[in-house]
């Protein structure tokens, strides 16, 4: 139907005759003389229709914008000073032979090309039309590259791409499971898979050595902007292979992907860091490394002053009192703006933020500017300035709350100055972030929980973790780029004796993990090798890579942040006969049948 793609047209098809089809982008009239700007996945060429072919000219009139074109013409250097640089075909145009109307268009219901901002619902209702601005069809470009370097590479280090079910047993991984019911084992359920995690375990106790997949996997679980509830992921496993092994080939993974696909080179080795250093200076397990700013432990010199707002935390066991630092913040922030900062972090759980402007670091306390400074004595503030190493127009910020609280707001804050002023130092700063903690303590529930997953091996033994399960760290290991988790994976468990211990520290009885995982525990049991893995989120990857906001916007048919697909309004209720068909009764909840008899 066309022998050539509209942006691959260039001066090397000088005086060819040529068919090319696609939507108008532009259509001009100048003078008698009309210009149809076609665009294809390729890019946009101008073609130009002259009245000495009046078929062709009386066609050329009644086509709109988003009509569907097959032009047929000769190619020719555009004429002295109408050429674009910025265009691949910029130097030459298509004087029109023939044109055929394939399809014709209503008006969109918004612009193609254009900079006004459309209401993301809308953009997902019509996403077909979304997805052919040229934006986005670039980051489809980027993510169809970014999974062919990715499966080029595995290949050649001989992982073995495996498909693994979606129809599969509903598992504890940290989110609810999607329900599939079944028609032909009555009262009983498949569940989506949350990862391909058990199964690709078992594909290295059968001997597959390494494993790989591009796999969607599906949580039922609250979005945010780098969450979907179906998402794809690179699920990698390992045999024989110590947590070392695997992060030095997966950095030769990543500079390999971003070299190729964005031509940017990383650093020749990923700098790593431990859990709790990562959360000590930055307040989170996954910093952004370009931005300066870090938090500053000061309980120790707040410990005895008449300030209860910092003692109390200073002297509580599960308190923490931090000061950070913002070079020139006193002259960069205004009042009005920690106010703004004020409210911002009381999101997160602060009941305020104190600070202390550094006017003049040689005056001493009369140099200091804040509400605070005289709750404490000169020696304290003294110890915080060089602490924190404060210089005169400077402005500190202090958390002092639980330790929970102090972290997640302080280090929010962190990320918010670090972009509003900024600071960023660089353009790409990856980060493992390892030795994290095998479980955290549920407060409300008295029981703990998997930091990770069940199956993540820790790094002492049965004994050791069953004497201290608080302190224990786990082999598991976490890329972080930008403060943004990009992968995460673990050294597992491979024998039945400390799988069924950690079952135990969870709260999982022998009976419940015998129903829920025993053909896991049975495979363990026949020869597991020493394995581990780990899988990347390919939309964050590619979100990043794109510069994207949202990872919505690197999927080509993402859902809402509630959930759902306004271009085939999913979900949507089924037939009664489905229902009946699969043993279902729908019960409306009480609320609600309550809100319709009132």
């Amino acid at each position: 139907m066309r022998t050539h793609k509209c942006g691959e047209l260039s001066t090397q098809q000088l005086g060819e005759t040529v068919t090319i089809c696609g939507w108008v982008h532009r259509r001009r009239d100048h003078g008698g003389v009309i210009f149809i700007d076609l665009r294809d996945r390729a890019g946009l060429v101008q073609a130009v229709v002259d009245p000495d072919v009046p078929e062709t000219f009386a066609i050329a009139e009644s086509v709109r914008s988003e009509y569907v074109l097959k032009i047929t013409g000769i190619v020719r250097n555009r004429p002295e000073g109408t050429t674009n640089p910025n265009m691949h075909s910029g130097q030459i145009e298509i004087l029109t032979k023939d044109i055929e109307v394939l399809n014709e268009s209503e008006t969109p219901p918004f612009p193609v090309e254009s900079d006004i901002e459309v209401n993301e619902e809308l953009r997902l209702r019509y996403r077909y039309i979304d997805l052919r601005r040229t934006v986005m069809q670039e980051k489809m470009r980027v993510r169809r590259d970014v999974t062919r370097v990715l499966r080029n590479f595995l290949d050649a280090n001989e992982f073995f791409e495996i498909e693994t079910p979606y129809l599969t047993k509903a598992t504890p991984e940290g989110a609810r499971d999607y329900i599939v019911p079944s028609r032909t084992h009555e009262n009983a359920f498949f569940a989506l898979p949350q990862s391909p995690q058990l199964y690709k375990q078992i594909l290295m106790v059968a001997g597959m050595d390494r494993y790989y997949q591009v796999v969607r996997c599906f949580r039922d679980e609250d979005l945010r902007a780098d969450r979907q509830p179906e998402f794809t992921q690179l699920d990698i496993e390992t045999s024989f292979m110590t947590e070392d092994e695997i992060m030095i080939i997966m950095e030769e993974m990543i500079r390999q992907l971003f070299s190729d696909v964005i031509d940017v080179k990383l650093d020749a080795k990923f700098p790593r860091m431990t859990y709790q250093e990562a959360v000590s200076r930055y307040g989170i397990d996954r910093p952004d490394l370009r931005i300066p700013l870090e938090l500053v432990d000061i309980a120790d010199d707040m410990k005895a002053v008449d300030f209860k707002v910092f003692s109390a935390p200073a002297n509580d066991p599960k308190g923490r009192v931090v000061a950070m630092r913002v070079p020139n913040g006193g002259e960069a922030l205004s009042r009005k703006d920690i106010e703004d900062l004020t409210k911002y972090v009381s999101i997160y759980g602060a009941k305020g933020l104190a600070y202390i402007k550094v006017n003049d670091l040689a005056a001493g306390l009369e140099g200091l500017q804040s509400p605070i400074v005289k709750f404490a004595p000169a020696e304290v503030w003294a110890s915080v300035l060089a602490k924190t190493g404060a210089q005169t127009g400077d402005l500190i910020f202090f958390g002092a709350d639980k330790s929970s609280i102090v972290n997640e707001a302080m280090g929010a804050l962190r990320v918010k100055l670090g972009h509003d002023l900024n600071m960023l130092e660089g353009e790409w700063k990856p980060v493992w972030v390892v030795d994290f903690p095998m479980f955290d303590w549920d407060e409300k529930a008295k029981r703990y929980s998997a930091i990770h997953h069940p199956f993540t091996a820790p790094s002492c033994s049965v004994e050791e973790l069953v004497a201290n399960p608080g302190s224990a760290l786990s082999r598991a290991y976490d890329l972080v780029l930008n403060g943004t988790e990009v992968g995460g994976g673990s050294i597992r468990i491979n024998r039945p004796a400390m799988q069924q211990t950690v079952f135990e520290i969870l709260g999982i009885g022998e009976e419940e993990a015998r129903e829920k995982f025993g053909f896991l525990l049975d495979a363990l049991k026949y020869g597991a090798p020493p394995h581990g893995g780990l899988a990347f989120g390919l939309d964050r990857l590619v979100m990043l890579m794109t510069g994207s906001s949202s990872i919505r916007d690197v999927i080509a048919f993402p859902k809402t942040q509630s959930a759902a697909c306004p271009l085939v309004n999913a979900p949507a209720v089924v037939t009664d006969e489905q229902l009946k068909e699969l043993g279902i009764r729908l019960i409306k909840p009480a609320g609600k049948e309550k809100a319709k008899a009132e």
